[in-house]
């Protein structure tokens, strides 16, 4: 049998033109940039993951918290396949003179905030996907 997908939220957190991003080191897209996100925990909201997730791993408290998007994502090429439904939100600083730290360095190498018309390389396969369609995370 297959295992059951499992459901991520991301944070697109917004700072002026910028969004953050750490560069992963699990297994999953190693060494790709991501947002700042994680596992939705039964009986939580979406806004309560991503203000749980972003608290976890950065130290950012966040405030504004709003539903952007879904994706539907497969990973087949690894030893554990992986059928991960994405909840994409976006944020913004609840102080915007935090500065965001690495609570977790087992999981990434590092937060940094990044222009949205100049990201880095690679980026994991989710947010690549979302960013070659064209979609922008910020307010139209």
């Amino acid at each position: 049998m297959s295992p059951a997908p499992v459901i991520g939220v991301a944070v697109f957190l917004i700072n002026g033109n910028t969004v953050l991003l750490g560069r992963r080191r699990s297994s999953v897209g190693h060494n790709t940039y991501a947002l700042p996100g994680g596992h939705l925990e039964f009986g939580e909201s979406f806004e309560e993951c991503a203000a749980r997730e972003v608290k976890e791993e950065t130290g950012l408290d966040i405030k504004d918290i709003q539903f952007l998007t879904v994706t539907n994502n497969v990973f087949s090429e690894g030893a554990k396949p992986l059928h991960l439904v994405a909840v994409f939100m976006r944020a913004y600083l609840a102080d915007p003179d935090q500065v965001p730290q690495n609570v977790e360095p087992d999981k990434c190498y590092g937060w940094d905030w990044y222009d949205w018309k100049n990201l880095p390389e690679p980026l994991f396969g989710p947010l690549e996907t979302m960013v070659k369609s064209g979609f922008s995370p910020f307010p139209a």
